[in-house]
């Protein structure tokens, strides 16, 4: 596997470990984690803050969709 190939696999399983941790249902949180369009700072934050997981998604959902994400 090429190495930026693995780097990025790296930060995917790492962002979606996070917003596990954070309350994310796991098929929401691999959704999330591969789309590099979220703050995942920002979910955390609302999560912490007394958002629903699912809502704190569709808060910070980008406005325009990438097929390719």
């Amino acid at each position: 596997m090429p190495t930026k190939r693995r780097e990025l696999q790296t930060v995917v399983h790492w962002r979606r470990a996070q917003l596990i941790n954070a309350g994310l249902p796991r098929l929401l949180a691999a959704r999330v984690a591969r789309d590099g369009r979220y703050d995942l700072h920002e979910l955390i934050e609302l999560i912490e803050h007394g958002s629903e997981p699912a809502l704190a998604v569709r808060i910070l959902e980008p406005l325009e969709r990438d097929d390719a994400a």
